[in-house]
């Protein structure tokens, strides 16, 4: 959902035209009335009304207000999924669609296993299908294992047995 200010005349095309892609997955929601905070409350009801109708649902607030910060902290203490971000660059998704270098493509993948708090895979199995997934499934076994060797070799991951347990860039916070 993309919030549009009350006085707003018009979005930027290719905006708009990545969020048609989306379907009936993404919309506009026009802010009625205007002052200082009308967005951040249109914001705040929204997710409330959408994290109680869907309990997996996952917000990013793309803003460069920190006022969203104990909005933020406040969800994720009641395991609803959110976070802040100051670009939509750095939403893991986006940046892992934009990917391209091994580096790129690694720094992604641990942000994202980072996001997830104490959430993480524990299982080698898992870990590998989350690689995936976060690739939209389109990754053939060569270049999962090598994704996955990589994270290992720089720290990030290491197996014991079956299971997995985390290098501090990603099991701080």
């Amino acid at each position: 959902m993309v919030f549009v200010g009350a006085n707003q005349k018009s979005v930027p095309f290719d905006f708009a035209e990545a969020l048609q892609d989306l379907g009936e997955n993404a919309g506009y929601q026009k802010v009625t009335g205007i002052g200082a905070n009308a967005l951040d409350f249109h914001i705040a009801f929204y997710m409330g009304e959408i994290a109680a109708k869907y309990a997996n649902a996952y917000f990013h607030v793309i803003s460069r207000d920190k006022g969203f910060d104990p909005l933020i902290e406040h969800l994720r203490k009641r395991k609803i999924h959110a976070l802040r971000h100051v670009d939509l660059s750095e939403i893991p998704f986006v940046k892992i669609s934009n990917a391209s270098s091994l580096d790129q493509k690694i720094e992604a993948i641990v942000d994202s296993l980072r996001s997830r708090g104490t959430a993480h895979p524990r299982k080698i199995k898992t870990i590998k299908g989350t690689v995936n997934a976060l690739f939209m499934k389109t990754l053939d076994q060569d270049n999962l294992e090598a994704l996955v060797d990589e994270l290992k070799r720089r720290g990030h991951v290491v197996f014991n047995e079956h299971s997995v347990s985390y290098g501090p860039s990603i099991a701080r916070r």
